[in-house]
């Protein structure tokens, strides 16, 4: 007797998802959405409130958290069992430059550009109070701008997006046969119940729901930069009509390419994005301020890793539980926003690492990534710098009002040839948000399938995170900014979820190192 499977292709597909969680997060983005079109004002309230208890509350917690998932992955690549090849695969399923480029494209997404041309100038025009008044030594308050963006999108940054969590996850996935899924993280704590339960279906709820906040914000943030820029560039309308056609744009390539799959698109995508940024640094290089990039490179890293504690554990007057001021603006919303996709990223990683030797991960994600990230950063936002100290006011005047995308402009358009560059770094852009999506649709398929997910599953959660931007952006910018405030919320059941990795990531690889 024919099964009524073999007789409908798409019952294949919806018999493999887990169907409580996708309604819980499908209806979490209905939700969302219907509130930002009918009350925003409300959604707005209850957002700010959310934010601020986690600030309050959770900001130190997340300090902690950060540095000592760094400081853990250091010393496990000490230890012997670091030589551990992960994922039952001799050799890895991914050349080098393929596993490298796919790593690097996911996480810096729209922060690669427009963070790398904003948060240098930011820092540089408003030293973070650490360092308090520096405006009588202009170089070192470039090296504390640079640093501090450093510490924002450097080694803690990079850490918890995997160090410890993809080990956890290749050990108990591909050793282990358990789901490659966030509630296993928990199984050290829970065992069976983490698996099988609504603990486990609140961990992996609470991971998607933020993974889908964290990639949502910027699909609607590129949509209203890329407006403005195009606007800028060739005169055309910036409006919603602009925008929307954009991320629809956006969101056809992303859908692309996740759909393809790890081994076509989403490499594909990662690689074509690594070749532009490569052509663009090396432009930048050449053309631009090249001895102030090497200074400030220097003179930024000299400063991060001279005060990289008392940075990453800087809490000015929040003291315990106070109110976080400076840190809720900048450290505390980028670690809720990291601490978000934490889980997804690291199913991400596990996903495309094995054959790899844990070691050579936690290398890759704690200490060459991060460094990439910063020289890129010294590039662009080190660039700006130069241009705002040789001619004040060039990068301050167009950047006034937080205004990210004037920023990357005005230090492209001060470069030769620089129509051209400002006009790449826009498709640039556009790349690196793509190569984040088709990603996040990958593991959000992933984490409520199987390894292998479907492609109408892929398909559901890119076209499902378009529509959702484009909704949001409907009701103008408040509905995107509340969004990417809302990660910060959705971090704090998150990070519980990343706890026990501090302790159980070692006692992996001791065991391992015993074998």
């Amino acid at each position: 007797m024919t099964d009524v499977t073999d007789r409908n292709p798409a019952a294949h597909w919806l018999d493999r998802v887990d169907r409580p969680l996708f309604l819980v997060t499908g209806g979490f983005i209905l939700l969302f959405c219907t509130l930002a079109l009918f009350s925003l004002d409300t959604l707005s309230a209850l957002v700010d409130w959310g934010f601020s208890f986690a600030a309050r509350y959770f900001g130190l917690y997340w300090q902690v958290l950060m540095l000592a998932t760094f400081v853990i992955s250091l010393v496990i690549c000490l230890l012997p069992g670091s030589r551990a090849v992960m994922g039952r695969m001799a050799r890895p399923e991914f050349t080098l430059f393929q596993w490298a480029a796919m790593i690097m494209c996911t996480l810096l997404a729209g922060g690669g550009v427009f963070w790398a041309a904003g948060e240098p100038i930011a820092h540089f025009l408003s030293t973070p109070p650490l360092f308090g008044d520096l405006s009588a030594d202009p170089a070192a308050e470039a090296n504390a701008a640079l640093a501090q963006s450093f510490m924002h999108w450097g080694f803690l940054a990079w850490a918890i997006l995997g160090s410890l969590t993809s080990v956890m996850l290749m050990h108990y996935h591909y050793d282990k046969g358990l789901p490659l899924a966030p509630r296993t993280l928990l199984y050290p704590v829970f065992g069976d119940r983490a698996i099988n339960g609504p603990i486990g279906l609140i961990a992996d709820a609470s991971c998607i729901i933020a993974v889908v906040a964290g990639t949502v914000g910027p699909i609607g943030f590129l949509g209203l930069q890329m407006s403005y820029g195009l606007n800028a560039l060739f005169g055309i309308p910036d409006g919603f009509a602009t925008q929307a056609v954009v991320i629809l744009a956006l969101a056809g390539i992303y859908t692309a390419s996740a759909i393809s799959g790890l081994e076509r698109g989403i490499q594909f995508l990662s690689k074509a994005n690594v070749i532009l940024a490569a052509a663009l640094l090396v432009f930048m290089l050449v053309a631009g301020p090249t001895g102030a990039i090497f200074k400030g490179f220097l003179g930024g890293l000299g400063t991060y890793f001279a005060n990289f504690i008392p940075m990453a554990m800087y809490r000015g007057e929040a003291g315990l539980f106070g109110d976080p001021g400076w840190l809720g603006w900048w450290t505390v919303f980028f670690w809720g926003w990291f601490l978000g996709y934490g889980p997804l990223m690291a199913i991400f990683i596990a996903r495309v690492s094995r054959g790899h030797s844990i070691r050579s991960i936690i290398i890759m994600l704690s200490i060459v990534a991060p460094l990439i990230t910063n020289f890129w950063f010294t590039i662009i936002g080190g660039s700006g710098i130069a241009l705002e100290q040789e001619a004040p006011g060039v990068i301050a005047s167009a950047f006034e009002g937080f205004n990210l995308p004037a920023a990357l402009l005005a230090i492209t358009q001060a470069m030769p040839m620089g129509f051209i560059l400002s006009v790449l770094f826009l498709a640039l852009t556009m790349i690196f948000v793509a190569t984040t999506s088709d990603s996040m649709s990958f593991v959000i398929a992933t984490a409520m399938s199987d390894d292998n997910p479907s492609a109408p599953l892929r398909a559901f959660w890119g076209l499902a995170m378009g529509v959702m931007a484009v909704v949001l952006i409907s009701t103008g910018a408040g509905g995107i900014g509340k969004l990417q405030s809302f990660i910060v919320i959705t971090a704090v059941p998150v990070s519980l979820i990343l706890l026990p990795s501090l302790w159980d990531a070692l006692r992996i690889t001791l065991a391992l190192g015993r074998k």
